[in-house]
């Protein structure tokens, strides 16, 4: 020790800003430390179709409670491909675009042709593409709607000036037309998107067409990141729809969140605990990417000891994220010993993020189940509370279970010792995903 005391004070000095650094990336990659308080807790939460869970969700993320417009699933890209197609050749003034992934192939050939086909009729045609998720859109493509006379822009590029920022992307859905109709969701441009989820190329996903005031509100996700990627604020009834209020009872009630992550403000966490600890009956899930934080196993694994029907389905071995999936796996032992059902896909990639609770409301949008999506993504989900589309959501979720696995806590704890280190090592990088 005093053979190291002995050296140079500066040399000392940068051995132990050194040291920090390395500390510090260790307690970035591996800890939670100072991200999230310890514990998030709900006095008596309030069933979820009461006054009270709706001004409680509507005033924890500060997003408006409002009525109005519809809601309707379409399943895998046999339905909303031809739905999203329909809608911008319907297009009068104005379509706002933007999903997560846009990759070369048949699926960029047919929206293209679409906001072209618009473009040149006229109508205002706004197409944001992620920096990252974007990478791969196809150059002639995009020169195509750009001749047309569409706009096209980049969210956060690699570029100087906004590295420090890459990281942080934007995975919302928001595609909007005449901001009377809208669609949000899983799906993206990509061919693995095509077709019924029939074969391993083809991912099984779910997008929703929601009209009215829920196609206005969802616009504020495109119109934010619009605003600060090409300085330019949208404003006029060409994009936010003056639809008088439909009569109560015969239009859903809902809340947009708009999630834009800050250091200590994670809208989406709290959205999804106080829906979670809200079930007094059935609680369903379907998550692409499931890696979920100490706080929402708490929750789900509660209300399964409380005698609610939890169900969670991901995705199995037909995954784009393998150590993703292997980290939530190290997770399945703890909740089926709560009481909680878990359930893999078992055809196909399963990429679809939703969840219905006892009936009646439902989460729909861009979110997945992981600290990525709630602390680090710009993200968007619709909550609405309507039977019918609650429905819909809970048969297509049972449909799904048909074609899943189910695991026992016998069974999974019988898995191999190599599928056990597996899971252990790519849980410590739980904070990454």
């Amino acid at each position: 020790m005093k053979e190291i005391l002995d050296q140079p004070w500066w040399l000392l000095t940068l051995a132990v800003l050194g040291l920090l650094a390395v500390l510090s990336g260790f307690v970035t990659l591996f800890s939670s430390l100072g991200r999230r308080p310890r514990r998030l807790t709900v006095n008596q939460p309030p069933a979820v179709d009461s006054a009270e869970f709706l001004e409680a969700i509507s005033g924890t993320v500060n997003a408006p409670l409002q009525s109005g417009g519809h809601a309707t699933l379409l399943n895998n890209g046999d339905e909303f491909f031809p739905a999203i197609i329909k809608a911008i050749r319907e297009a009068k003034k104005t379509i706002n675009f933007f999903v997560y992934i846009w990759e070369p192939g048949e699926a960029s050939g047919m929206i293209t042709t679409a906001l072209v086909e618009r473009a040149k009729a006229g109508v205002a045609v706004r197409v944001l593409l992620d920096g990252l998720g974007g990478l791969r859109a196809p150059k002639e493509d995009l020169e195509r709607m750009q001749q047309a006379g569409a706009i096209v822009h980049r969210f956060r590029p690699a570029r100087l000036g906004k590295l420090t920022r890459f990281h942080k992307r934007n995975h919302r859905r928001a595609i909007v037309i005449d901001g009377t109709v809208g669609f949000t969701g899983g799906a993206a441009v990509g061919d693995k998107w095509l077709g019924n989820a029939q074969s391993p190329k083809q991912w099984r996903d779910t997008m929703v067409r929601v009209t009215g005031c829920m196609a206005s509100n969802l616009q504020s996700a495109f119109t934010e990141p619009w605003a600060y990627t090409s300085g330019e604020i949208l404003v006029g009834s060409e994009y936010y729809s003056q639809q008088p209020a439909e009569p109560d009872g015969k239009a859903a009630r809902h809340v947009n969140v708009v999630s834009s992550p800050a250091s200590e403000e994670h809208p989406l966490r709290l959205v999804f605990l106080l829906s979670f600890l809200a079930a007094r009956k059935k609680l369903y899930l379907s998550t692409s990417y499931f890696v979920p934080d100490k706080h929402t196993r708490a929750a789900v694994a509660e209300r399964a000891r409380s005698g609610v029907d939890v169900r969670i389905l991901v995705p199995n071995h037909h995954t784009d994220a393998k150590p993703i999936r292997l980290a939530g796996r190290s997770y399945y032992d703890e909740l089926l010993q709560a009481g909680v059902r878990m359930y893999e896909y078992q055809p196909t990639m399963m990429h679809c993020k939703h969840a219905v609770i006892d009936e009646q409301w439902s989460i729909v949008g861009s979110a997945n189940m992981d600290v990525r999506s709630k602390e680090l993504n710009q993200e968007n989900v619709l909550g609405i509370l309507d039977r019918g589309f609650a429905a819909q959501l809970e048969q297509t979720f049972f449909n799904d279970l048909k074609k899943a696995h189910e695991f026992t806590l016998e069974e999974w704890r019988k898995r191999g010792l190599w599928e056990k280190m597996k899971e252990r090592f790519w849980v410590l990088f739980a904070e990454q995903y």
